[in-house]
C-alpha cells in the first residue's frame, strides 16, 4: 500500500468509496434480476476475496451450485434462500453456508432491498444451471416450487 493509499475504505448507504459498481454477470450468461456485485477486499497474499451483493426488492440471484464452498453473511434486509432443496427466511445478521455441488438461490422479499456479503477463493470453479429436469425435480417439492415463483 502506498502513502497515499488510505487503509480504509469509508462506507455509505451501502456503497464502498472507491470500489467500483459491477453487474452481478454478464447479461444473458444466466437468469437473475435486480443485483450488483462490489469486491470489497483481495489481497494477493491470501487464496479468498470478500465480496458485497445488493438485489432491489424482487431481485434474485441466479440458480447455480459449483464445486467451492462459500459462506454468506446478510447485511440487510430479508428474503429467503433456497439452499440443496429446502427453503429458508433470511434476515440481517443470519449466516448461510453453501456446501460444493448445492443448488442455491436468493431472493429479496418484495419491498425491501437485501444486501449481503460473500466470502469465496479468488480461483473457483464456474457455475453450473440447472436442467429442466433439475430444475423441476426441485421444483417437486411445494416450497420450492413457490419460492420460484
Amino acid at each position: 500500500m502506498s502513502e497515499t493509499t488510505s487503509p480504509v475504505r469509508h462506507f455509505s448507504d451501502y456503497r464502498w468509496e472507491n470500489t467500483d459498481l459491477l453487474a452481478y454477470k454478464e447479461e444473458g450468461a444466466a437468469p437473475f434480476h435486480a443485483i450488483t456485485r462490489q469486491t470489497l477486499f483481495r489481497h494477493p497474499g491470501m487464496k479468498g476475496e470478500l465480496r458485497y451483493f445488493e438485489m432491489a426488492p424482487n431481485g434474485y440471484s441466479t440458480l447455480e451450485r459449483h464445486e467451492h464452498v462459500h459462506a454468506v453473511l446478510i447485511l440487510r434486509g430479508h428474503g429467503q434462500v433456497m439452499v440443496g432443496g429446502k427453503v429458508f427466511d433470511i434476515a440481517q445478521n443470519d449466516l448461510v453456508t453453501i456446501d460444493p455441488m448445492t443448488w442455491h438461490q436468493f431472493r429479496a422479499n418484495a419491498g425491501e432491498a437485501m444486501g449481503f456479503l460473500c466470502m469465496v477463493d479468488v480461483e473457483r470453479d464456474k457455475p453450473q444451471l440447472p436442467s429442466e429436469a433439475e430444475r423441476a425435480a426441485l421444483a417437486s417439492d411445494p416450497a420450492v416450487a413457490k419460492f420460484f415463483g
